[in-house]
This record gives C-alpha cells, sequence and structure tokens, in this order.
C-alpha cells in the first residue's frame, strides 16, 4: 500500500463549495450550513489503516470542539473497487466510533478534486472566512506495519496534538502556525479518469 502525502493546497486558499449526503441520516450537508464558523473538512474512508489508527481521535476531537468548530468528514474512494467505503459501511463507521459530526459521500468524486485531496486522512481547517488555515497531519503518529494488510497502533498511538493545536489557535482568531507538516495515508482511491494529472 502506497504511503501518499497530502498536496499541501496553499494557505489562505477559499474553501470549496459542496453539498453531499450523510448516509447515516439521508441528509444533504452544505458547506453554507457553517457559514461564519471555523469549518474542518476531513477526507477518510473506513478501510485504510492510517485512517483506523486515527478514527478514535477523530472521534475525540469531534466532542471536545463540539460547538466552536464545524466538522465534515468525506469519503471519496470509488466503491466498486473498494466495497468496504461503501454508503452502508459508512453508517456503520460512524456507529463503531461515535462519530458526532457529519460523514458524507463524494460518489462523483468531485468534491474531493476541488479541495486536491490526495490520501486518507487528509486535512483541511478553515477559518470563519473559509480561507484555509491549516492542511498537515494530525499529528505524528503512524501505525506501524506488522505484514500486508496487518497494522499496529498500539506502539504509537495518535494524540491529534497538530491538528488540535491549529483547531486551537482557529478558534483564538490567531493563525496556526505555518510549520505544517503533510499528512500522510493511503491514495484516495480515485476512478478511471478521475486521477489528478
Amino acid at each position: 500500500m502506497a504511503l501518499t502525502p497530502s498536496t499541501m493546497l496553499a494557505l489562505g486558499s477559499p474553501a470549496p463549495d459542496f453539498a453531499l449526503p450523510e448516509p447515516a441520516t439521508g441528509k444533504t450537508i452544505r458547506k453554507a450550513d457553517s457559514a461564519g464558523k471555523p469549518l474542518l473538512v476531513l477526507f477518510i474512508c473506513n478501510h485504510c489503516p492510517y485512517v483506523i489508527h486515527v478514527a478514535p481521535t477523530l472521534a475525540k476531537i469531534g466532542q471536545d470542539y463540539r460547538g466552536r468548530v464545524d466538522i465534515v468528514a468525506i469519503q471519496s474512494n470509488d466503491v466498486a473497487d473498494y466495497p468496504a467505503d461503501s454508503p452502508d459501511k459508512m453508517v456503520e463507521e460512524v456507529k463503531r466510533h461515535g462519530y458526532e459530526f457529519p460523514y458524507v459521500y463524494d460518489e462523483t468524486q468531485e468534491v474531493a478534486q476541488a479541495f486536491t485531496a490526495a490520501c486518507t486522512p487528509d486535512v483541511f481547517l478553515f477559518d470563519a472566512d473559509h480561507k484555509l488555515a491549516y492542511r498537515g497531519q494530525i499529528d505524528d503518529s503512524r501505525p506501524t506495519r506488522i505484514s500486508s494488510g496487518n497494522y499496529n497502533s498500539a506502539d504509537n498511538p495518535a494524540n491529534g496534538a497538530d491538528l488540535r493545536a491549529a483547531m486551537d489557535a482557529v478558534i483564538a482568531g490567531t493563525q496556526p502556525s505555518p510549520d505544517q507538516k503533510p499528512s500522510m495515508g493511503c491514495n484516495i482511491k480515485w476512478k478511471a479518469g478521475n486521477a489528478p494529472g
């Protein structure tokens, strides 16, 4: 499984628009729902070991920052080739981890393209004006590969330190440190013809 870094979209970039279905509720979640609020957009999936590694931390961040930062997680992988990421499995994932934020499905992959998302997890934190303030790693932990398809998170658990520091800065109305390290994970599983050039 190739380790893919995030593209590190330019700081200050405006948040791309989106309106995507949330399989768990049937609602459509829109960027406009978060007007005037800081917004964290996460590109995640169900099967990636790098997402599995940070999923409990993301759930805790969702709880800790509820009401202060809007959070939306987006699943953009091609479910024809990766059925473990299907909408039905997304609903199971929400229940398994206790996500309190919307987990939405980008079937066409157009939203992932608009964000220049490259990997799972990929992180985009926007300030209240929806200008990009942070696009880096959640923290410096990574799961340890034991063998093909087998990973261990116990030796280097996630804590969300980098993302929490950035969120705290945005909430305080200050800029996160510009020294931001790329997120790393599995590449987004693009449909034929959708992969970036």
